[in-house]
C-alpha cells in the first residue's frame, strides 16, 4: 500500500451529499460523512498511519492496476492483473435523493479469470482520527488475531459496527470478517464467474443497521447508481468535440454539488497544501450546511 499515492491515481465517487477518494490500489483514503465539509471517516490522505482507509484488493504483490470509470457515470472500476488472475473492484455510492445522515459505499469485487484472494481491511477513524471508537463484530470470525477469514462467494456474512460519539457505521460483507484490534478484516477467494461485496454505511447518532447485503440487492444498487448517471448524461446538449472529456467533465462537477441545495463545493477534500511543508493549506470547501 502507498504511503502518499499521486492525486491522479486516484478516482473520484460520490452521492451528490458527499464524496470519496478512491486510490488504485483499491485504498479509500479520503471520505467525510455526512456532507462534503463534515469531520472525516478515512483520511490517510493526509495522514498514512493515523486518518484511517478501507482497502478492498487482491492479496497478490505482483500486480498491474489500471483504473477506469464505468462509461458516462460516476461507478469507479480497478481492474487488477496477477500471474493468477484478473479481479476487479466496483464502486459505486448509493446516491440519496433527499438530505440524508445515512451514507453508503458499496463495494464488489469479482474475478474475471482464473482465481483471486482479495483482502478487506477496514479502518475507520472518526473526526479526523480524533475520536475513538467501538467495535462489535458478529457473523464470521469475531475473535482477535489470526490470519484473516477465507470464503468464497457463498461463505457466512460477517458484520462489523463502529460505534463512536455522535456517529456509527456499518460494515457488512458477503463473507467472514474478523476483528483486528479496533479494525476489520477478511479474505476471500473468488473463482472465474463468482463475486463478493462489502457494504459501508456511515449515519449520525446511533442508527439502525441497513438491511444484510445479499447478491441480488447489491446488483440492484450497482446498477441503480449507473442508470442515474447515464440517463443524466444522456440530457446534455453538447454536440462538439471530444464529447467523453466533456462528458466526464460534467459528471465530476456534478459530484462537487451538494444537490439538496445545489451549492458546489471547490474540492472533495479538506485542504491539501499547495506544497509539501508549506503553509497554504486552507479549507478549500464551501460550506454546504442548508
Amino acid at each position: 500500500m502507498d504511503r502518499y499515492p499521486p492525486i491522479a491515481e486516484h478516482g473520484l465517487i460520490g452521492d451528490l451529499q458527499t464524496a470519496a477518494l478512491v486510490t488504485s490500489e483499491g485504498v479509500i483514503d479520503w471520505f467525510a460523512a455526512p456532507r462534503f465539509d463534515s469531520p472525516s471517516v478515512f483520511a490517510s490522505l493526509l495522514d498514512h498511519a493515523g486518518g484511517g482507509h478501507f482497502l478492498f484488493a487482491p492479496l497478490h504483490s505482483e500486480v498491474t492496476r489500471r483504473q477506469i470509470c464505468y462509461p458516462d457515470s460516476a461507478v469507479v472500476v480497478t481492474r487488477f492483473l496477477s500471474p493468477d488472475g484478473v479481479g476487479e473492484v466496483i464502486m459505486p455510492v448509493i446516491r440519496s435523493r433527499t438530505p440524508s445522515d445515512r451514507h453508503t459505499v458499496v463495494r464488489v469485487v469479482r474475478t474475471v479469470r482464473g482465481t483471486v484472494r482479495f483482502a478487506l481491511e477496514c479502518r475507520p477513524r472518526f473526526d479526523y482520527a480524533r475520536t475513538d471508537h467501538t467495535l462489535d463484530m458478529y457473523g464470521g470470525n469475531s475473535g482477535n488475531g489470526g490470519t484473516g477469514a477465507t470464503g468464497g462467494a457463498g461463505g457466512t456474512a460477517g458484520s462489523a459496527v463502529f460505534r463512536a460519539p455522535g456517529t456509527t457505521a456499518y460494515l457488512q460483507a458477503t463473507f467472514p470478517l474478523e476483528r483486528d484490534g479496533r479494525d476489520a478484516r477478511g479474505t476471500v477467494t473468488l473463482n472465474a464467474g463468482q463475486s463478493a461485496a462489502a457494504v459501508f454505511t456511515v449515519c449520525d447518532g446511533d442508527g439502525e443497521a441497513p438491511p444484510p447485503p445479499t447478491a441480488d440487492s447489491v446488483t440492484e444498487q450497482m446498477w441503480d447508481a449507473i442508470d442515474f448517471w447515464q440517463r443524466w448524461v444522456r440530457t446534455s446538449r453538447y454536440r462538439g468535440r471530444w464529447p467523453d472529456m466533456v462528458n466526464r467533465s460534467a459528471i465530476t462537477l456534478k459530484l462537487l454539488t451538494y444537490a439538496p441545495s445545489g451549492a458546489p463545493v471547490a474540492a472533495a477534500t479538506m485542504g491539501l497544501p499547495e506544497q509539501v511543508g508549506g503553509e497554504r493549506n486552507w479549507d478549500y470547501r464551501t460550506r454546504t450546511q442548508v
